[in-house]
């Protein structure tokens, strides 16, 4: 399976979407200001492994914050990503699910 790579742009423009959580994986590389960022927008890296919230995000007020009841289409995003994932495993391309997630939940106006 190919390696994703996240940068502190990547982590700005999921803090945009209003990403709240990001799945990191074996496959997964995040640059150290990547994960600094991430800390500071307060999303939470979870390892896939545990599905506990890495040290990097743990302690942000964001990231404990108490959830809407309905999710944000960035949390929504993240939540059926991992789903799906979970399912398929590596079976499937991580940026492929990405980009479908994605334009399944614009298109459904989330």
């Amino acid at each position: 399976m190919p390696k994703v790579f996240y940068t502190e742009r990547d982590i700005e423009d999921l803090a945009r979407q209003g990403v709240t959580s990001l799945t990191i994986t074996e496959d997964t590389v995040l640059t150290e200001l990547a994960r600094e960022k991430a800390r500071r927008a307060g999303i939470a890296l979870v390892d896939e492994k545990d599905s506990r919230p890495s040290s990097a995000a743990a302690a942000s007020p964001a990231a404990s914050s108490p959830a809407a009841a309905k999710p944000a289409a960035g949390e929504l995003e993240a939540r059926v990503f991992s789903a799906v994932k979970a399912k398929l495993g590596s079976q499937v391309d991580e940026t492929l699910l990405r980009t479908i997630v994605q334009r399944v939940i614009k298109s459904l106006g989330k």
